[in-house]
């Protein structure tokens, strides 16, 4: 039976862009790519876009000459990934991923595990497929902030009807430990919730101390980890 909350977005694929907050889109791109991987050879590696929602992080990582597979469970949202770029799409959950064994060189998923009904089966999931040596890319809400929404959604100014199974910094943290796979970077985004254009200096002030203290307490978790070889 379909779960309907898992195809929440599918739902309204053709307004996603428009009602998506840009901003905070921009910054965990700029995270991903402008820091994460900054250092990194992109150049013909094999990379899962795991929840590829509309296609923003599969069209930076095609720029980047990779070799992408956009993995989502919805095709009208996959139809949308193929308006911004040329990839392998493919219809699926990342909790039940239908791919071999280490089958990528960079696995991406932002903002997605907390949508599904068990975001620690998802990262075992994302880990299992990625090759020794690979790169594992994560960013999730943080659980501390959940309230944030719920009272949105309460008093419907938000009003969402997926999961929403927030996690917290050192939950996801050890849960890439269990993994085996190691930790190079971690880091916060944004040091409250409200990216009004006004406060966008500020948040991104505080975004220099992510990788500080005031990483734990921030509202998103970024991570880059790495499968031994």
């Amino acid at each position: 039976m379909k779960d309907e909350r898992m195809y929440f977005y599918d739902k309204f694929a053709d307004r996603f862009d428009n009602v998506m907050d840009m901003y905070d889109t921009c910054r965990r791109l700029e995270v991903i790519f402008n820091e994460f991987l900054v250092t990194e050879n992109l150049e013909g590696k094999r990379l899962l876009d795991a929840g590829s929602g509309t296609g923003w992080f599969s069209k930076w990582a095609v720029d980047r000459r990779t070799a992408v597979t956009s993995l989502d469970v919805g095709l009208s949202i996959l139809r949308k990934v193929g308006e911004k770029c040329k990839t392998d799409r493919v219809a699926g959950s990342i909790c039940q991923l239908n791919f071999k064994k280490e089958s990528f060189d960079i696995v991406l998923s932002s903002e997605v595990i907390e949508h599904t009904p068990d975001p620690r089966e998802a990262v075992r999931n994302l880990c299992r497929v990625l090759k020794p040596g690979g790169i594992l890319l994560l960013t999730v809400p943080n659980r501390i902030w959940h309230f944030s929404v719920a009272l949105a959604n309460a008093l419907k100014i938000r009003p969402y009807e997926g999961y929403e199974n927030w996690v917290g910094w050192w939950e996801l943290k050890q849960w890439l430990r269990e993994e085996g796979v190691v930790i190079e970077r971690c880091r916060g985004i944004h040091l409250f919730p409200f990216v009004w254009k006004v406060s966008r200096p500020l948040l991104r002030f505080f975004d220099r101390f992510g990788e500080g203290g005031l990483g734990p307490i921030m509202v998103n978790i970024a991570v880059k980890a790495r499968k031994p070889r």
